[in-house]
């Protein structure tokens, strides 16, 4: 069904530079909290990162998609590449659920950091096996600015409950972070990977929920990504506009505001041509204790589930992570 008003646009600019005060800034924030209780997903525009770095990150993304297989496996982890140790990170091929995808952790986290803390998440995933110096400069690049986005979306709601913007320092800090920026490529897919129950439509990409705080995504022309009405159950496009970047909210969001913004249904109907998505994961550190205090003080409830635990059961359902 296609109903172009369905996902509001936000323009995101005041909020950049952590300015959270000013008349503009409030309005935006009040725009958020809305788009995320009624909806579950808005697109920004204003975010501060342009077309040309999303357009080279794409480039990176294609380059690597279309390179060997056996270029591909080099980053792959141990369930499909036996010589490799890592787990959490890296390439899965197609036949695990209709699309190739790469998931990159923190840039930053080097291979003496990751061996010191010896935690199966924080992974040091070894770009270099696959990708030329310009291709990681460009990744890097991009999960400094998206995760810097994530922060300044997650302070406006910190914001909303009249708190002080740095305690999402608290909750989310690089190296200790489990955000993943993951590529999906969808090749020709020959046959849809489920066919709802719901409606009878054809999927490539099965209807679920996200596990993090915020997804920040871009999807390409193609587009295909569907989103649930919570009120009706029926399912709205999500236009390609190639000025912003797509938000949703995730289950840690859920957790955290005591289910005042919901984690919501989202699919991707199947398509018979090449397509490439670019979802970023903004997600708290492995340690974070996700506790209903956080946000509302007036909770005595110091106790709470450290992040990755909570994330390990999330992602059970998932069968890329089967690993």
């Amino acid at each position: 069904m296609v109903k172009k008003n369905f996902i509001p646009k936000i323009n995101v600019s005041s909020l950049l530079n952590n300015n959270f005060k000013t008349n503009k800034s409030i309005k935006t924030i009040k725009k958020i909290e809305n788009a995320c209780i009624n909806i579950g997903f808005f697109q920004i525009l204003g975010h501060g990162i342009s077309s040309k770095k999303i357009s080279n990150l794409c480039k990176v993304g294609n380059k690597f998609f279309n390179s060997s297989e056996s270029n591909k496996r080099k980053l792959a982890p141990k369930k499909w590449n036996k010589r490799n140790k890592n787990v959490y990170r890296g390439y899965f091929p197609n036949d695990v659920n209709g699309k190739e995808g790469l998931d990159i952790g923190d840039l930053k986290i080097t291979y003496k950091y990751s061996k010191k803390l010896n935690d199966k998440y924080i992974e040091y995933l070894n770009l270099n096996k696959s990708m030329d110096k310009n291709s990681i400069k460009i990744l890097s690049n991009y999960f400094d600015n998206i995760f810097l986005l994530g922060e300044t979306l997650f302070k406006s709601i910190i914001k909303l409950y009249n708190k002080n913007t740095n305690i999402s320092k608290k909750a989310f800090l690089r190296l200790k972070t489990l955000s993943t920026l993951r590529f999906n490529y969808y090749p020709k897919q020959s046959k849809p990977i489920e066919i709802s129950k719901q409606d009878g439509k054809a999927l490539g990409c099965e209807t679920h929920v996200d596990s993090g705080v915020f997804t920040i995504l871009y999807q390409d022309k193609k587009g295909g990504l569907q989103v649930q009405n919570r009120k009706n159950k029926k399912w709205y496009d999500v236009p390609f506009n190639k000025k912003a970047l797509v938000v949703n909210t995730g289950r840690a969001l859920e957790f955290l505001t005591e289910g005042k913004f919901k984690a919501t249904n989202h699919r991707v109907l199947w398509n018979k041509t090449k397509r490439m998505s670019i979802p970023f994961f903004f997600e708290p550190s492995y340690d974070f204790v996700m506790s209903k205090s956080f946000l509302n003080s007036k909770k005595k409830n110091k106790n709470g589930l450290i992040y990755k635990k909570f994330l390990h059961k999330s992602l059970k359902k998932f069968v890329e992570y089967q690993r």
